[in-house]
């Protein structure tokens, strides 16, 4: 553990916290695309499938434990939950998940460390992840119009994977050159997912205006 780390844990942990409480403040999931929290649920149970086999630390189960929960909550408002299921833009969220999950089980085919159940399920979680934001992306820009919270929420899910990179960069230099190339490549790819939001999120920022991305 490290500072990087930690600052990558919470960030990550508050960006579900933001979109949580747009979700039950606003009864709303408006701007919010079903399909990329469908993907973070599937990463977060492929990746931690070690859960109540391997201990290292009450923080470490705890961070899973909510992670796993927070998005299966998450999906089950968007889907079941009464009135918010209702303001769920059906119309806009329109891509094609499934295309990401076939590409990422292939590559984690391919890909991987070891050729086991547990290390597939790893890699391939760890290239899922790095596209999973797609969907929502291309839901903020077909809508052009982004509320605070899904910003907010999309902003500190970016500062999450940032943060993530330098705890790479960190543990490299301090631990005899510590280093997987699966997330760190996949981590690349991410972050750079986010370079045109982040511009954007900036300059509403920057110039007290409301965030609005290109169509």
């Amino acid at each position: 553990m490290n500072a990087f780390r930690f600052l990558g844990d919470m960030t990550h942990l508050f960006s579900v916290l933001v979109l949580l409480l747009k979700i039950y403040a606003t009864k709303s999931c408006s701007g919010v695309s079903r399909k990329t929290q469908e993907l973070y649920m599937l990463v977060f149970v492929a990746r931690y499938l070690d859960l109540f086999t391997d201990y290292v630390s009450l923080y470490n189960s705890m961070m899973k434990v909510v992670f796993i929960t927070s998005s299966a909550a998450i999906v089950w408002c968007v889907r079941r939950h009464p009135q918010v299921r209702r303001t769920y833009d059906k119309e806009q969220d329109t891509f094609r998940h499934a295309v990401l999950v076939a590409a990422s089980f292939l590559l984690a085919l391919m890909f991987h460390e070891q050729f086991t159940f547990r290390e597939i399920c790893w890699a391939f979680s760890i290239y899922l992840e790095a596209v999973a934001i797609l969907p929502q992306l291309v839901l903020l820009q077909r809508s052009r119009n982004v509320d605070n919270l899904t910003g907010q929420y999309v902003f500190f899910l970016g500062a999450y994977r940032a943060f993530y990179i330098l705890n790479w960069i960190y543990r490299y230099f301090t631990e005899g050159h510590h280093s997987r190339w699966i997330p760190w490549l996949a981590g690349l790819v991410q972050t750079a997912l986010y370079a045109d939001f982040f511009y954007y999120y900036f300059l509403s920022w920057k110039n007290n205006v409301k965030l609005e991305l290109p169509a």
